[in-house]
């Protein structure tokens, strides 16, 4: 058990870390590639949970396809580092605000649950048989399916809403024109040129 509670620390400070690096970094395509390396020792802490399936949905989801989609849309923006950097110096006060806010929330949630369960220690070992995936299935299918739609149509507007901003209009970018490629005419794009044939010397 000892070596269990060592592991999760040094997987907590990982995260930790790698999540100060996704706020702290100058470069937006190294905040995304420490985002992959938050989320991977996020599933890590899962697994050691026994909640294998959302370790396993977290790492092929997020790791797979949303930090794919994030990096894409990174490096198609072109964001500009030094107007985020002056936006970050702004809005600092209010993000160290709701910061403190979190880790008091956080705090007093941890120590509810120590004096609940001042006996119990580390992980509660699940029965045998037991599926967590058929668990969280029942749960999210019955109590939270209306949340769970919700959060499938927010996620579509948020994939709506990454494509209109790589497809905005910007100075120099070349798009089609369909009506125009519809309309045309062959008279308009074909001319005909009658010649004089050569004669061979």
């Amino acid at each position: 058990m000892l070596f269990h509670s060592i592991l999760f620390y040094v997987f907590a400070a990982i995260m930790f870390g790698a999540a100060l690096g996704v706020v702290f970094s100058r470069n937006p395509v190294h905040a995304v590639m420490f985002l992959v390396l938050t989320f991977f020792n996020a599933a890590v802490l899962w697994l050691m949970a026994e909640a294998e399936f959302l370790a396993i949905v977290l790492v092929l989801v997020y790791v797979g396809a949303v930090m794919v989609l994030f990096l894409f849309v990174v490096m198609m923006l072109d964001v500009d580092v030094e107007a985020a950097q002056r936006g970050l110096t702004r809005f600092a006060p209010l993000g160290i605000g709701i910061a403190l806010l979190m880790v008091v929330e956080l705090v007093q949630v941890i120590w509810l649950r120590s004096q609940i369960s001042q006996t119990s220690s580390g992980f509660v070992a699940t029965p045998e048989g037991y599926s967590n995936t058929k668990a969280l299935g029942a749960v999210l299918y019955t109590e939270h399916v209306y949340a769970f739609e919700i959060a499938a149509v927010i996620l579509l507007l948020a994939i709506v809403a990454a494509i209109t901003l790589t497809m905005r209009r910007r100075p120099g970018l070349k798009v089609q024109d369909i009506s125009a490629q519809v309309a045309v005419r062959a008279k308009d794009r074909v001319r005909i040129v009658k010649m004089d044939a050569e004669k061979k010397s």
